[in-house]
């Protein structure tokens, strides 16, 4: 016992900062996967119930596609909303505990209190407006730490590890949202809504444990009682001033590869919203489904392209290059859904459709990951959170409009054929705008802005 202690004196300097820095995000690589990927599955928790499990329900119990989709675009809004929130979080926090970390608490907490909160909603069946309420509430603290996490993961992770961790990420997120929706199906069916939603803040309770107790940078604090101070990288970093924020965004926003990113991400969100709102009506009112087919089908499509997207989509992005692998996916995506819509007399048999929504989401993800490697490249990191959430709020406001319009477009088009189309149509505009983006000049114009903001 006495050797022990005299060997834990005699520990080197190196082994001392090498034991400090253990739980801090900046020091360590394994750390922020780990981090990062367990905050994505806390916003896959929700969304896999209002998104998916939700929807589905309301389909089951004869809700009209124009109901439904309302209620995903009234959820939907938040997401759109978080643009607002990112300055408020680029111009204050509280540096001591770290740039993006007590933002992300506070979205945590919010969000555990909305879950609790529309667990107690009498009959939602029959008090849609009050549901569409609760999924408000619960989409802006979502939205809100998502916000917070993007920031954060922007500010911490190196440009080099920026594609595997959205990998990892996103791929998460996608099996938080299928084991969510999963379960929160389940629980519906067997024991009720209320206790659905319960469950799932539960599930919150214990992830909002990792930004409880892992800090960002040397020397800050846990909590606001405990001891530590600012790191200098917090202090260089942070913006002291509305104007410098929102005259710094438009400049770097306005740039020809970021605008056209944006106006890139925006078509085709239209039409992932679109085909969203679209599986769980068709599925269920057209092939005869229940929501527990629906779900089941939905979860291992989110859990096998989760999956490929942690281990798989975010190398293929390092290896081959993001402009190039969003083509991919792009054209496998248009192709994929010309098959589904002129083949039509195979929707009854049993893999059919199974095989397209699967394989729609894998490629989904893929491609997402993409995306978002794409808009973490193209920040500037003194605006990191406003810059990456507009890009992220662009794509969320597309999702939303696809979603809306789900009733006007099949009362316009009749048949399920043509609405499947429309995605396909918002694929192309998207590959056609990458060919004039050009992420080596709009790294060149960053550097230059980063020059000018010093001098």
């Amino acid at each position: 016992m006495i050797n022990f202690f005299r060997k834990k004196e005699h520990l080197s300097n190196k082994e001392l900062k090498s034991r400090k820095n253990r739980f801090i995000l900046s020091e360590n690589e394994f750390l922020r996967y780990f981090t990062f990927s367990s905050l994505y599955v806390a916003q896959g928790i929700p969304e896999g119930m209002i998104f998916f499990a939700i929807p589905a329900w309301l389909a089951m119990n004869g809700k009209s596609p124009a109901e439904i989709g309302a209620f995903v675009a009234v959820i939907g809004i938040p997401w759109s909303f978080k643009i607002l929130v990112a300055p408020l979080m680029d111009r204050f926090t509280y540096l001591p505990m770290g740039r993006k970390r007590p933002w992300i608490i506070i979205g945590q907490l919010g969000l555990i209190i909305s879950l609790l909160a529309a667990s107690l909603i009498n009959e939602p069946l029959n008090n849609l407006n009050i549901l569409m309420v609760a999924g408000f509430f619960i989409s802006f603290f979502g939205a809100f730490q998502d916000v917070a996490v993007d920031g954060m993961a922007i500010d911490i992770l190196p440009i080099n590890q920026q594609a595997r961790a959205n990998g990892l990420m996103w791929g998460s997120k996608t099996v938080g949202t299928s084991l969510s929706l999963a379960i929160s199906t389940w629980i519906i069916n067997a024991h009720g809504f209320a206790s659905a939603v319960i469950f799932l803040s539960v599930a919150v309770m214990c992830i909002i444990l990792i930004p409880i107790f892992f800090r960002e940078n040397i020397d800050e604090k846990i909590m606001p009682w405990t001891k530590g101070l600012a790191s200098k990288i917090s202090l260089k970093k942070q913006m002291r001033s509305w104007k410098v924020i929102f005259k710094s965004l438009f400049k770097v926003f306005f740039l020809p590869t970021s605008l056209l990113m944006g106006v890139a991400v925006f078509i085709n969100s239209i039409g992932n919203g679109l085909m969203d709102t679209l599986l769980p009506v068709f599925t269920i009112q057209e092939i005869g489904w229940t929501n527990s087919d629906y779900s089941q089908i939905m979860a291992t499509a989110n859990i096998v392209a989760g999956l490929s997207g942690m281990f798989v989509g975010g190398a293929l992005v390092d290896i081959y290059g993001k402009k190039r692998m969003m083509s991919i996916y792009l054209i496998a995506l248009i192709i994929l859904t010309i098959s589904m819509a002129a083949l039509s007399t195979y929707w009854p048999t049993t893999f059919f459709v199974p095989t397209f929504i699967i394989s729609y989401y894998i490629l989904y993800t893929f491609l997402t990951i993409a995306i978002f490697a794409s808009a973490m490249e193209l920040c500037w990191k003194r605006i990191s959170a406003t810059q990456f959430t507009l890009y992220m709020a662009i794509s969320n406001l597309g999702r939303a409009t696809g979603a809306g319009y789900l009733g006007f477009f099949k009362d316009f088009l009749i048949k399920w054929e043509y609405v499947i189309l429309i995605y396909t149509v918002a694929s192309l505009i998207m590959l056609m705008l990458l060919r004039y983006i050009n992420f080596n000049k709009h790294l060149a114009s960053v550097e230059a802005l980063e020059s000018s903001h010093l001098n």
